[in-house]
């Protein structure tokens, strides 16, 4: 059956709320009092979310030749081209816990020397941020959904890591037990029961639309080398280490190197595919994600204290930073649109550190 014909940008698909200002100011207290509590408690202030790494990997992005007009969009608009990149695998605490508190996880791509009109903020930048998650929608619907959210891992931040630690291992056999009977309940992995997959061979989604060219999409990234997509799925035991799934992702990395496939999904129907509605996921039958790119990391070490430093200490990765032809879109992009950088900037005046962006991948991770 031949899919629908995508629904093409226009600046009105977006309808800002009149209130929408008050809910970012909370995530924005929120996210300052994060980054300040882990910085009081531990001498170091950490990102706001998605503070601790699994894997900070140098990669290369190399779009797919043949793709059809409607994805041959923005920096994809070049069959065959390669571009340099870096990965950062990640979980979301804004604290860094042990992997026993086992937390949905992140993944950011750093995409160099890409053409095009630069987003206002990003306009003396060369690179593309894309963010994804493990989970095809995002936990709450808007910007004050999320607000209220946010106060709550504010509220935990740093505090009672052995009640983590044994809630985890309450949840994670429970929401086991829920998947296979068909249940998805997305709280119950916020709060530690996050199944024990390796972060290999697990799915990422961007869960909120982006502009696409001429029209608009979610992307996510799937496992493409035989190696990752063998992962899929696997469990890993949490118990051999408080960064086991840093060095389960260190192994096979450093032994065989592997491949993802990025994908579009672009937005079809906007009565199924809401631009406002983070919480919804748009359905894949009849509007399945296809494949536009591969993202190709060779053997190397996944992650080391200097890597950490250039990487997690020095780089930020954010949502707007990049083209007009992949601006972020909806109520939870526009809130991270000042979110983002309210945590940069706290971390680095807290740290003493400023934090730039690079022209090129630094040399000698």
């Amino acid at each position: 059956m031949p899919l629908n014909a995508p629904v093409r940008y226009r600046p009105d698909l977006e309808q800002i709320k009149a209130d929408e200002q008050t809910a970012i100011d909370s995530i924005n207290e929120s996210m300052r009092f994060i980054v300040g509590k882990t910085h009081a408690d531990q001498g170091k202030a950490l990102r706001g979310v998605h503070a601790k790494s699994h894997a900070l990997l140098q990669a290369e992005l190399t779009v797919h030749e043949g793709l059809p007009p409607e994805l041959t969009q923005g920096i994809f608009a070049e069959p065959g081209r390669i571009f340099p990149a870096l990965v950062r695998i990640s979980s979301i605490a804004g604290d860094m816990l042990p992997d026993t508190v086992s937390l949905p996880r992140g993944f950011s791509i750093k995409i160099f020397d890409v053409p095009g009109e630069r987003l206002a903020g990003s306009e003396d930048d060369t690179t593309q941020d894309f963010l994804f998650a493990t989970a095809p929608a995002f936990s709450a619907p808007d910007a004050a959904g999320f607000a209220k959210s946010l106060k709550l891992v504010a509220q935990t931040t740093d505090r009672v890591e052995g009640l983590k630690i044994a809630m985890s291992a309450v949840l994670r056999p429970l929401v086991r037990l829920l998947q296979g009977l068909g249940i998805e309940i997305g709280i119950l992995k916020a709060l530690g029961g996050y199944p024990e997959n390796h972060v290999l061979g697990e799915r990422y989604f961007t869960q909120v639309p982006i502009r696409f060219g001429d029209f608009v999409a979610k992307l996510d990234v799937v496992p493409r080398s035989a190696n990752f997509r063998g992962l899929t799925g696997e469990r890993v035991d949490l118990g051999r280490g408080p960064n086991v799934l840093r060095d389960t992702a260190a192994d096979v990395i450093g032994r065989e190197g592997g491949e993802w496939t990025l994908r579009a999904q672009l937005c079809r129907d906007l009565s199924t595919n809401p631009i406002e509605d983070s919480s919804v996921a748009w359905p894949e039958d009849g509007n399945p994600y296809l494949d536009i790119a591969t993202i190709t990391v060779a053997p190397q070490m996944s992650w080391s204290d200097s890597r950490s430093r250039v990487m997690d200490d020095q780089m930020s990765f954010r949502p707007w930073r990049g083209v007009e032809a992949h601006r972020p879109l909806g109520n939870i992009m526009r809130a991270r649109r000042q979110s983002y950088p309210v945590s940069v900037d706290t971390r680095a005046a807290l740290n003493g550190c400023p934090i730039h962006e690079p022209k090129q991948p630094p040399a000698g991770l």
